[in-house]
């Protein structure tokens, strides 16, 4: 049984939207790490496929974006989403290091935004009725 695996099945089992972003935002950065990684060893089979699979995060990440509630938050993240994966493209295509910490700097400012956003809606929490809370704009961190 593979620990890790498990560990990730019961984070997301009932976990919130917000939580699942923030889970997402951790596997790619953690991928990226982990290519960064393997981008010093000289192993570029290793570092390929941990790109591809952040990549692939990112993907989704920007497929499951709601562009007509979403507004102007979910044009910028579309456009965030677009910059780190041709940035992904380059450090891949020139095996730069400096280009691999430079989208993991910009994936983590954007990480812990979505921190902030789930951390003053578990201060909030929902009502057990499911009614939706009513919070002023001033009242959202993020």
């Amino acid at each position: 049984m593979n620990a890790g695996l498990s560990y990730r099945e019961a984070a997301v089992a009932g976990a919130s939207p917000v939580h699942l972003v923030v889970l997402l935002y951790q596997q790619v950065i953690g991928d990226l790490r982990a290519a960064l990684q393997a981008l010093g060893r000289g192993d570029i089979e290793g570092r390929t496929k941990e790109i591809n699979h952040a990549l692939q995060v990112i993907g989704h990440l920007q497929a499951t974006l709601d562009r007509e509630r979403g507004g102007k938050v979910a044009e910028n993240l579309a456009r965030f989403y677009a910059q780190v994966t041709q940035g992904l493209m380059e450090a891949q295509y020139k095996q730069s290091a400096s280009a691999l910490e430079e989208q993991i700097a910009n994936l983590m400012l954007v990480y812990e935004a979505w921190c902030g956003v789930e951390s003053s809606l578990t201060d909030h929490p929902q009502p057990q009725d499911g009614t939706p809370v009513q919070r002023e704009p001033g009242d959202w961190s993020a």
